[in-house]
Protein backbone atom coordinates (compact mmCIF):
# COMPACT_ATOMS: atom_id res chain seq x y z
CA UNK A 1 0.00 0.00 0.00
CA UNK A 2 2.77 2.39 0.95
CA UNK A 3 5.34 1.00 -1.47
CA UNK A 4 4.94 3.58 -4.23
CA UNK A 5 5.00 6.72 -2.00
CA UNK A 6 8.04 5.37 -0.17
CA UNK A 7 9.84 4.70 -3.46
CA UNK A 8 8.99 8.19 -4.69
CA UNK A 9 10.24 9.75 -1.46
CA UNK A 10 13.52 7.83 -1.78
CA UNK A 11 13.85 9.00 -5.38
CA UNK A 12 13.32 12.62 -4.31
CA UNK A 13 16.08 12.17 -1.74
CA UNK A 14 18.34 10.86 -4.52
CA UNK A 15 17.73 14.01 -6.60
CA UNK A 16 18.45 16.22 -3.60
CA UNK A 17 21.60 14.21 -2.88
CA UNK A 18 22.73 14.65 -6.49
CA UNK A 19 22.18 18.43 -6.34
CA UNK A 20 24.00 18.59 -3.01
CA UNK A 21 26.90 16.64 -4.47
CA UNK A 22 27.18 19.01 -7.44
CA UNK A 23 27.15 22.12 -5.25
CA UNK A 24 29.52 20.64 -2.68
CA UNK A 25 31.86 19.94 -5.59
CA UNK A 26 31.50 23.55 -6.74
CA UNK A 27 32.32 24.75 -3.22
CA UNK A 28 35.48 22.64 -3.12
CA UNK A 29 36.36 23.85 -6.62
CA UNK A 30 36.06 27.50 -5.59
CA UNK A 31 38.36 26.92 -2.62
CA UNK A 32 41.02 25.69 -5.10
CA UNK A 33 40.89 28.79 -7.34
CA UNK A 34 43.62 30.73 -5.47
CA UNK A 35 46.18 27.98 -6.15
CA UNK A 36 45.01 26.27 -9.35
CA UNK A 37 42.93 29.00 -11.01
CA UNK A 38 39.44 28.42 -12.42
CA UNK A 39 40.70 26.98 -15.77
CA UNK A 40 43.03 24.61 -13.93
CA UNK A 41 40.18 23.30 -11.77
CA UNK A 42 37.93 22.92 -14.83
CA UNK A 43 40.63 20.93 -16.62
CA UNK A 44 41.21 18.56 -13.69
CA UNK A 45 37.48 18.21 -13.04
CA UNK A 46 36.73 17.22 -16.65
CA UNK A 47 39.77 14.96 -16.81
CA UNK A 48 39.06 12.95 -13.65
CA UNK A 49 35.30 13.03 -14.19
CA UNK A 50 35.66 11.64 -17.70
CA UNK A 51 37.99 8.88 -16.47
CA UNK A 52 35.48 7.82 -13.80
CA UNK A 53 32.58 7.82 -16.27
CA UNK A 54 34.65 6.03 -18.93
CA UNK A 55 35.42 3.19 -16.51
CA UNK A 56 31.73 2.95 -15.59
CA UNK A 57 30.27 3.22 -19.11
CA UNK A 58 33.05 1.72 -21.31
CA UNK A 59 31.94 3.56 -24.47
CA UNK A 60 32.57 1.96 -27.87
CA UNK A 61 33.25 4.62 -30.50
CA UNK A 62 35.13 2.79 -33.28
CA UNK A 63 32.10 1.60 -35.20
CA UNK A 64 30.17 4.84 -34.85
CA UNK A 65 29.48 6.92 -38.00
CA UNK A 66 30.83 10.46 -38.14
CA UNK A 67 27.30 11.88 -37.95
CA UNK A 68 26.95 10.45 -34.43
CA UNK A 69 30.47 11.38 -33.36
CA UNK A 70 29.80 15.00 -34.34
CA UNK A 71 27.21 15.12 -31.57
CA UNK A 72 29.90 14.05 -29.10
CA UNK A 73 32.21 16.78 -30.40
CA UNK A 74 29.48 19.41 -30.07
CA UNK A 75 28.62 18.20 -26.55
CA UNK A 76 32.29 18.33 -25.54
CA UNK A 77 32.64 21.93 -26.75
CA UNK A 78 29.46 22.95 -24.94
CA UNK A 79 30.57 21.19 -21.75
CA UNK A 80 33.96 22.87 -21.54
CA UNK A 81 32.49 26.29 -22.36
CA UNK A 82 29.77 25.85 -19.76
CA UNK A 83 32.20 24.77 -17.06
CA UNK A 84 34.73 27.53 -17.73
CA UNK A 85 31.99 30.18 -17.77
CA UNK A 86 30.44 28.88 -14.57
CA UNK A 87 33.72 28.56 -12.65
CA UNK A 88 34.88 31.99 -13.78
CA UNK A 89 31.49 33.27 -12.62
CA UNK A 90 31.69 31.81 -9.10
CA UNK A 91 35.19 33.27 -8.87
CA UNK A 92 33.47 36.69 -8.96
CA UNK A 93 30.02 36.24 -7.39
CA UNK A 94 28.60 34.00 -4.62
CA UNK A 95 27.83 30.42 -5.60
CA UNK A 96 24.09 30.70 -4.92
CA UNK A 97 23.73 33.77 -7.14
CA UNK A 98 25.69 32.20 -10.01
CA UNK A 99 23.61 29.01 -9.94
CA UNK A 100 20.39 31.05 -9.82
CA UNK A 101 21.32 32.98 -12.96
CA UNK A 102 22.58 29.80 -14.64
CA UNK A 103 19.18 28.18 -14.11
CA UNK A 104 17.72 30.55 -16.70
CA UNK A 105 19.10 28.12 -19.31
CA UNK A 106 16.93 25.13 -18.34
CA UNK A 107 14.00 27.49 -17.75
CA UNK A 108 14.34 28.81 -21.30
CA UNK A 109 14.38 25.27 -22.70
CA UNK A 110 11.23 24.41 -20.73
CA UNK A 111 9.29 27.48 -21.85
CA UNK A 112 10.58 28.42 -25.31
CA UNK A 113 8.12 27.71 -28.06
CA UNK A 114 5.30 27.20 -25.55
CA UNK A 115 1.89 28.69 -26.26
CA UNK A 116 0.66 28.47 -22.67
CA UNK A 117 0.08 31.84 -21.07
CA UNK A 118 1.11 30.44 -17.71
CA UNK A 119 4.66 29.98 -18.99
CA UNK A 120 4.88 33.74 -19.43
CA UNK A 121 4.32 34.04 -15.69
CA UNK A 122 7.32 31.79 -15.01
CA UNK A 123 9.48 33.83 -17.38
CA UNK A 124 8.36 37.06 -15.71
CA UNK A 125 9.11 35.69 -12.23
CA UNK A 126 12.58 34.59 -13.32
CA UNK A 127 13.21 37.99 -14.93
CA UNK A 128 12.22 39.79 -11.73
CA UNK A 129 14.49 37.49 -9.73
CA UNK A 130 17.52 38.17 -11.91
CA UNK A 131 16.75 41.90 -11.89
CA UNK A 132 16.80 41.83 -8.08
CA UNK A 133 20.17 40.09 -8.17
CA UNK A 134 21.59 42.64 -10.60
CA UNK A 135 20.16 45.69 -8.80
CA UNK A 136 22.75 47.49 -6.75
CA UNK A 137 25.70 45.63 -8.28
CA UNK A 138 27.81 48.44 -9.64
CA UNK A 139 31.31 46.96 -9.79
CA UNK A 140 32.62 45.69 -13.10
CA UNK A 141 33.78 42.45 -11.52
CA UNK A 142 30.35 41.53 -10.16
CA UNK A 143 28.62 42.48 -13.38
CA UNK A 144 31.02 40.27 -15.32
CA UNK A 145 30.27 37.42 -12.90
CA UNK A 146 26.54 37.67 -13.67
CA UNK A 147 27.23 37.79 -17.41
CA UNK A 148 29.44 34.69 -17.18
CA UNK A 149 26.70 32.88 -15.21
CA UNK A 150 24.23 33.78 -17.98
CA UNK A 151 26.67 32.40 -20.58
CA UNK A 152 26.88 29.19 -18.55
CA UNK A 153 23.07 29.07 -18.53
CA UNK A 154 22.98 29.49 -22.31
CA UNK A 155 25.45 26.63 -22.65
CA UNK A 156 23.29 24.56 -20.28
CA UNK A 157 20.35 25.13 -22.64
CA UNK A 158 22.48 23.89 -25.57
CA UNK A 159 23.61 20.97 -23.43
CA UNK A 160 20.03 19.91 -22.68
CA UNK A 161 19.15 20.17 -26.37
CA UNK A 162 22.15 18.03 -27.37
CA UNK A 163 21.60 15.50 -24.59
CA UNK A 164 18.37 14.30 -26.20
CA UNK A 165 19.94 12.87 -29.41
CA UNK A 166 23.11 11.86 -27.54
CA UNK A 167 21.08 9.98 -24.94
CA UNK A 168 19.10 8.30 -27.71
CA UNK A 169 22.20 7.11 -29.59
CA UNK A 170 24.58 6.47 -26.68
CA UNK A 171 23.12 4.57 -23.71
CA UNK A 172 23.96 5.59 -20.15
CA UNK A 173 27.12 7.68 -19.86
CA UNK A 174 28.71 6.27 -23.01
CA UNK A 175 28.14 9.61 -24.76
CA UNK A 176 28.97 11.87 -21.83
CA UNK A 177 32.31 10.23 -21.01
CA UNK A 178 34.01 10.90 -24.38
CA UNK A 179 32.45 14.39 -24.53
CA UNK A 180 33.96 15.23 -21.15
CA UNK A 181 37.32 13.81 -22.20
CA UNK A 182 37.27 15.94 -25.35
CA UNK A 183 36.46 18.99 -23.23
CA UNK A 184 39.43 18.20 -20.99
CA UNK A 185 41.71 17.87 -24.02
CA UNK A 186 40.52 21.19 -25.46
CA UNK A 187 41.30 23.10 -22.26
CA UNK A 188 44.55 21.26 -21.43
CA UNK A 189 46.99 24.08 -22.43
CA UNK A 190 44.99 26.72 -20.54
CA UNK A 191 44.46 24.40 -17.58
CA UNK A 192 48.15 23.56 -17.23
CA UNK A 193 49.16 27.21 -17.56
CA UNK A 194 46.59 28.19 -14.93
CA UNK A 195 47.43 25.45 -12.42
CA UNK A 196 51.18 25.88 -12.80
CA UNK A 197 53.18 24.70 -9.80
CA UNK A 198 49.99 23.54 -8.09
CA UNK A 199 50.09 20.41 -10.22
CA UNK A 200 53.10 19.25 -8.18
CA UNK A 201 51.00 19.23 -5.01
CA UNK A 202 49.29 15.82 -4.68
CA UNK A 203 46.77 17.17 -2.17
CA UNK A 204 45.55 19.86 -4.57
CA UNK A 205 45.34 17.39 -7.46
CA UNK A 206 43.51 14.92 -5.22
CA UNK A 207 41.01 17.60 -4.20
CA UNK A 208 40.44 18.46 -7.88
CA UNK A 209 39.87 14.77 -8.59
CA UNK A 210 37.27 14.79 -5.81
CA UNK A 211 35.56 17.71 -7.55
CA UNK A 212 35.33 15.58 -10.70
CA UNK A 213 33.65 12.76 -8.78
CA UNK A 214 31.33 15.02 -6.75
CA UNK A 215 30.28 17.10 -9.75
CA UNK A 216 30.07 14.44 -12.46
CA UNK A 217 30.17 10.70 -11.75
CA UNK A 218 28.29 10.60 -8.42
CA UNK A 219 25.38 12.94 -9.29
CA UNK A 220 24.96 11.30 -12.70
CA UNK A 221 24.54 7.90 -11.00
CA UNK A 222 22.11 9.29 -8.42
CA UNK A 223 19.98 11.11 -11.00
CA UNK A 224 19.85 8.08 -13.27
CA UNK A 225 18.54 5.96 -10.40
CA UNK A 226 16.02 8.68 -9.43
CA UNK A 227 14.69 8.92 -12.99
CA UNK A 228 13.80 5.23 -12.88
CA UNK A 229 11.39 5.95 -10.04
CA UNK A 230 10.13 9.50 -10.70
CA UNK A 231 8.08 11.15 -13.46
CA UNK A 232 10.27 13.64 -15.30
CA UNK A 233 8.17 16.65 -14.28
CA UNK A 234 8.54 15.77 -10.59
CA UNK A 235 12.26 15.30 -11.18
CA UNK A 236 12.42 18.80 -12.67
CA UNK A 237 10.54 20.37 -9.76
CA UNK A 238 12.90 18.83 -7.19
CA UNK A 239 15.96 19.77 -9.26
CA UNK A 240 14.69 23.38 -9.30
CA UNK A 241 15.74 23.56 -5.64
CA UNK A 242 19.39 23.49 -6.70
CA UNK A 243 19.90 27.30 -6.42
CA UNK A 244 18.77 27.10 -2.80
CA UNK A 245 21.15 24.20 -2.16
CA UNK A 246 23.95 26.16 -3.85
CA UNK A 247 23.28 29.18 -1.63
CA UNK A 248 23.32 26.97 1.47
CA UNK A 249 26.57 25.28 0.39
CA UNK A 250 28.12 28.67 -0.28
CA UNK A 251 27.07 29.93 3.15
CA UNK A 252 28.25 26.78 4.93
CA UNK A 253 31.59 26.13 3.23
CA UNK A 254 32.54 29.47 1.65
CA UNK A 255 31.00 31.90 4.18
CA UNK A 256 29.01 33.59 1.41
CA UNK A 257 26.12 35.04 3.38
CA UNK A 258 23.49 36.46 1.03
CA UNK A 259 21.22 39.43 1.62
CA UNK A 260 17.46 39.13 2.07
CA UNK A 261 17.04 40.56 -1.44
CA UNK A 262 19.21 37.81 -2.90
CA UNK A 263 17.17 35.13 -1.12
CA UNK A 264 13.94 36.61 -2.48
CA UNK A 265 15.47 36.60 -5.98
CA UNK A 266 16.54 32.97 -5.59
CA UNK A 267 13.02 32.07 -4.42
CA UNK A 268 11.48 33.70 -7.49
CA UNK A 269 13.76 31.80 -9.89
CA UNK A 270 13.19 28.52 -8.04
CA UNK A 271 9.41 29.06 -8.23
CA UNK A 272 9.66 29.84 -11.94
CA UNK A 273 11.79 26.76 -12.62
CA UNK A 274 9.50 24.49 -10.61
CA UNK A 275 6.41 25.90 -12.30
CA UNK A 276 7.90 25.38 -15.74
CA UNK A 277 8.90 21.83 -14.82
CA UNK A 278 5.35 21.02 -13.73
CA UNK A 279 4.11 22.11 -17.16
CA UNK A 280 6.47 19.75 -18.95
CA UNK A 281 4.84 16.32 -18.93
CA UNK A 282 6.36 14.80 -22.08
CA UNK A 283 8.59 11.76 -21.56
CA UNK A 284 12.23 12.64 -22.03
CA UNK A 285 15.49 10.84 -22.48
CA UNK A 286 17.61 10.12 -19.44
CA UNK A 287 19.73 13.25 -19.01
CA UNK A 288 23.48 13.21 -18.69
CA UNK A 289 24.91 15.29 -15.83
CA UNK A 290 27.20 18.14 -16.71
Amino acid sequence: MYGRPVQRFKAILLVLAAATSVQAGASVAKSLFPTLGAPGVVWLRLLFGSIALWVAARPQLRSRPWGELRLIVALGIVLVTMNVSFYESIDRVPLGIAVTVEFLGPLAVATIGSRRKLDLVWVALAGIGVALLAEGIGSHVHTLGLVLAAVAGLCWAFYITLSVPVGRLFPGASGLAPAMLLGAILITPWGIASAGAGLRDPQLVGAAAGVGLLSSALPWSLELEALRRLPTNVFGVVLALEPVIAALMGSLFLHEHLSARSWVAIGLVVTASAGAALEVTRPRTEPVEA
